[in-house]
């Protein structure tokens, strides 16, 4: 039998963390990552507080009483890999760009493909070596 006892309080945890991943979506297009840090520790108090009363995931999967939750919580799930998508292309772009900068300081290595298409080093300019 189903205990629904917990489904209110779920309900609004649930959604409590759709909204905070909202925010947190928006904080990360603005860049602003004080603000992103800053909801860092009550996403993890809402996760914490989700595990501790939701049903076994058997009976969350089956139980048709259960299906308002589901939603939420597949909402949410997308939102955070949504979340993860854009840090990462963040942070590719700022290695990018790091690259890129150190790619034109004279004497930096650059990475190529050899003849054997592995990776192999050399050195623009001369090195200390070659002098």
């Amino acid at each position: 039998m189903t205990d629904l006892s917990n489904a209110p309080r779920l309900d609004l945890l649930a959604q409590e963390l759709e909204r905070l991943l909202e925010l947190e979506f928006q904080a990360l297009q603005a860049q602003d990552l004080d603000r992103f840090e800053q909801m860092q520790p009550g996403k993890a108090e809402l996760l914490a507080e989700l595990s501790r009363l939701c049903p076994p995931s058997e009976e969350l999967q089956s139980e048709p009483a259960w299906a308002g939750l589901r939603e939420r919580l597949t909402r949410s799930r997308d939102h955070h890999r949504r979340n993860s998508i854009l840090i990462s292309r963040k942070l590719e772009a700022i290695r990018g760009a790091l690259s890129s900068l150190e790619a034109e300081q004279p004497g930096s290595s650059v990475e190529v493909y050899n003849r054997l298409g592995q990776m192999s080093r050399f050195s623009r300019g001369r090195g200390h070596q070659d002098v």
